[in-house]
């Protein structure tokens, strides 16, 4: 049997995909590293809500009514909307966490979602930098600042995650390699300096 690579390419897409990736950071982060926190749950339901749960209920009601194409919005002009709503959805999400007196970084993870899904509201006006990278790089960042360099290693599959996206045709080069590095250095910086405050 010939290997299928698209199909390879699209099985590698919705593996490392932000709903599906950040749900398993956001878990990793909270239950291991402030497991020993009585309301740590409560940080988690709401991490889960706004970041995951709310947007994936949020695109597949605008796939119903057609307002975007895939779930995966590959189309630039398509993704206003759904990005605008997430930018609303992670700063409500923030006000959660603060009447919850969660750890700065907890917090910080939602008020820079919004801060950052507002940044890339402004670049999808003019061009289209990959979320799935985005995504990961600044997972991977997140998990770099609450366990250290051994999170490292998954930057790794950055690369696949690139071929994955270009082979596809939704992407092309440039496109993804900003969007993790800019992931990746954005999301690192903020938060380095909300938990410093």
């Amino acid at each position: 049997m010939q290997f299928d690579l698209k199909r390879f390419a699209n099985f590698v897409s919705w593996v490392i995909n932000p709903v599906v990736v950040a749900p398993a950071v956001y878990t990793t982060i909270v239950l291991l590293g402030f497991r020993a926190d009585p309301h740590n749950m409560s940080y988690l339901m709401v991490l889960f809500l706004s970041s995951t749960i709310v947007p994936m209920l949020l695109i597949y009601g605008l796939k119903k009514i057609g307002k975007v194409s895939d779930y995966n919005i590959t189309f630039r002009e398509q993704r206003f909307l759904p990005l605008l709503v997430l930018v609303a959805i992670n700063a409500l999400g923030y006000e959660f966490m603060k009447q919850l007196d969660a750890p700065p970084l907890l917090s910080g993870i939602l008020l820079f979602n919004s801060v950052n899904m507002v940044f890339i509201l402004l670049v999808t006006l003019q061009w289209k930098i990959s979320i799935h990278l985005f995504t990961f790089a600044s997972s991977v960042a997140l998990l770099f600042l609450q366990f250290g360099a051994v999170a490292l290693w998954l930057l790794l599959l950055v690369p696949l995650l690139m071929w994955s996206r270009i082979h596809l045709k939704a992407h092309n080069f440039m496109q993804t390699l900003i969007g993790g590095i800019v992931g990746f250095s954005v999301i690192f910086a903020e938060l380095k300096w909300w938990i410093g405050l």
